[in-house]
């Protein structure tokens, strides 16, 4: 919910304008459509500016930017705190209590406890700016896993932060210049992890963190509340002790208090269903708990490999809920396309951010907050590359590098159409565990990682795309969670480090990214129950057992979910949430693609090398292989190159 903003001006800057902050605020106003709020103070040189989607409290005295009771603090608060009327409770009516909202719990929190000690006790999903008018210092805060963003930087003196890049970029001061070793790292995963950003001199607030400014052209005080590194070792020391009727019930006794608690709201509500484990097993407890049908949602394609609908409406049906589907033609996927840079806000290639975007949109006509699963997979174990990964490692570190290298090459001179065809032929021959979508893809996969020296670097590989981006680039790319030395977990075992670095990397960076603009971009509020920590804390004590069993990750979270659904309308191999790029760029998108990436071009604007880029296109176009991967992202950046630069030319 909701966009958050605004400015400090250091010594011998102007004033801040509330002009300035209005523009800023009108830049991020999809994230909220039912009010607006600017706070300014002439005399310390801030100003903070919100745009409100009403969820807690839409009546007035929800309104932010918000002052606590003493006055001593001012904030803008993007988010939502789950436990805020246990938190209210705890605080009592010493309090003036004006409303109900959550933002002014917070507040109150922070005068009674202090800022560390409130945040440690929230559960939610939020990014703060709060401005101690006492002691004349500015925090960010981002809540333990990034759900919610929160950007800043410095330009002429003047501090900027905002929930988009959007706000910043409206500010007169604004001088953003592409950062080439962000490029780099954006061109292996598809994304910008954090802290970095696609601008020089722009950062991202690292989840579970708090940045304390004392001066607006000072780098900020760092102060970590929360670590995944801590949560997940310590989980892996202490396992849950009970067998598994005991965990099962464990677990369904959590689900149904979390989400329980984030079915709490004063306006309409539903869910994302997509048939699958995570999608399923919260809409059962949902429904459980609700005295009425529980309004869902879901995206259809007539393409049969990309196509849940029929899963996700024999779910519905079995629970009862208000189901509504929506199929989409290639054309209605296609006209989003346009619209992606916008929505981003920084070059972003996942394009699974297209079905997002749609099911959001069609969500947003019935409801106005929506519950999803993002965090099941990593949490309990259901990516595939967790399993098989496993497996791989398992038989390939016993093999000499040289000969795991030269199997490599072979697997890879057959090109992914000729082993899907293989496939296709021996399917009814195989065991059902390798009946998957896009076989040749994976098998390519495998093959350039046969020599990897470690699990971890087997990791890296398969969340690799550009295996040399700097090569393109001209640039060095920056350490990241995924190669620092100090980031590295404790533990053995190939399920949980990945499990870990996907908590800690692809899931904020990535999905949580998309599902924060394809659901702002609609203003629409998207709660994920399985990032709630205690799930979070108590999936890290699974024991492997209890994850993967007989082939098949979630195991403890299936347990749960056939006590509300068969085990036949859920047990089928996992398709994922994607879009035929592969096709559409040999096709339909061929054009667009091709002057985006022509070479003339490429050399114009200087950011990334012709050669290698070409090449890859002309093996796609060739159906030597499928680049599409690769592709997207240099696509993405380059439409995103191209809506900036309007942008700045057209003075918006």
């Amino acid at each position: 919910m909701c966009g958050l903003t605004g400015c400090w001006s250091g010594a011998g800057a102007d004033n801040p304008q509330v002009g300035d902050v209005e523009r800023m605020c009108r830049a991020i106003a999809h994230r909220g459509p039912d009010d607006e709020g600017i706070w300014a103070d002439s005399e310390s040189g801030v100003a903070l500016g919100f745009r409100r989607l009403a969820i807690i409290d839409v009546s007035p005295a929800g309104h932010q930017p918000m002052p606590s009771e003493s006055g001593r603090y001012v904030a803008v608060f993007n988010g939502e705190i789950y436990n805020f009327s246990a938190i209210r409770a705890q605080l009592g009516d010493s309090v003036a209590w004006r409303g109900h909202s959550d933002t002014e719990v917070l507040l109150a929190a922070v005068e009674r406890w202090g800022l560390r000690s409130a945040v440690e006790r929230c559960s939610g999903m939020f990014a703060i700016v709060l401005w101690d008018r006492e002691e004349r210092v500015l925090h960010l805060v981002r809540d333990r896993l990034g759900e919610k963003p929160l950007y800043y930087g410095c330009f002429d003196n003047t501090l900027l932060f905002g929930s988009e890049l959007k706000a910043l970029r409206a500010h007169p001061a604004w001088r953003g210049s592409i950062d080439r070793n962000s490029l780099s790292l954006y061109l292996r995963h598809n994304y910008v992890p954090a802290p970095y950003s696609i601008y020089q001199n722009v950062r991202k607030i690292v989840p579970g963190t708090i940045a304390t400014f004392r001066d607006p052209s000072a780098p900020p005080e760092i102060t970590r509340y929360w670590s995944a590194l801590e949560v997940a070792e310590r989980g892996v020391r202490n396992p849950l002790a009970g067998g598994d009727a005991e965990s099962v019930t464990q677990l369904e006794s959590l689900m149904r208090r979390v989400i329980g608690d984030e079915m709490v709201s004063d306006v309409p509500l539903g869910a994302f269903l997509s048939g699958g484990v995570d999608s399923s097993a919260l809409v059962a407890i949902m429904q459980a708990d609700s005295t009425q049908p529980v309004r869902t949602f879901t995206i259809g394609f007539d393409e049969a490999a990309h196509n849940e609908a029929p899963h996700a409406m024999a779910v519905a049906k079995h629970l009862g809920t208000d189901h509504t589907e929506l199929y989409v033609t290639p054309d209605d996927a296609m006209a989003v396309i346009p619209r992606l840079p916008e929505i981003s806000d920084e070059p972003f290639a996942d394009s699974s951010q297209i079905p997002t975007f749609l099911v959001a949109q069609l969500a947003r006509q019935h409801v106005t907050l929506s519950l999803s699963g993002e965090g099941g997979d990593e949490l309990f174990a259901g990516y595939n590359r967790y399993f098989w990964g496993d497996r791989l490692w398992r038989r390939l570190q016993h093999v000499p590098r040289a000969a795991r290298a030269a199997v490599g090459r072979a697997l890879l001179g057959v090109s992914p159409a000729g082993w899907d065809s293989a496939f296709e032929t021996a399917a009814p021959l195989l065991p059902k565990r390798f009946r998957t979508a896009t076989p040749g893809g994976k098998v390519h996969k495998v093959a350039a990682f046969m020599s990897a020296d470690s699990s971890d670097a087997l990791y890296r590989g398969l969340m690799t795309h550009w295996r040399d981006p700097e090569a393109i680039t001209s640039a060095t790319e920056p350490e990241t969670v995924l190669t620092s030395a100090a980031a590295m977990p404790s533990f053995d075992g190939v399920v949980n480090r990945m499990r870990y670095f996907d908590l800690v990397s692809e899931l904020p960076d990535d999905i949580l990214v998309k599902v924060d603009r394809a659901t702002m971009a609609t203003s629409l509020e998207s709660r994920a129950p399985f990032l709630h920590p205690d799930i979070v804390e108590f999936a890290w004590r699974i024991p492997p057992p209890q994850q993967v069993r007989n082939g098949h990750g979630k195991w403890l979270l299936r347990q749960v979910l056939y006590k509300y659904v068969p085990r036949e309308l859920i047990e089928r191999p996992k398709m994922g949430f994607g879009v035929p790029i592969a096709s559409w760029l040999r096709g339909p998108l061929r054009e667009w693609a091709d002057d985006l990436i022509a070479e003339d071009r490429l050399n114009r604007e200087g950011y990334l090398a012709p050669g290698p880029v070409r090449s890859a296109w002309n093996e796609h176009q060739a159906g030597v292989t499928d680049n599409s991967h690769l592709l997207w992202g240099v696509l993405m950046f380059q439409a995103w190159l191209e809506t900036v630069s309007s942008r700045m030319h057209s003075g918006d």
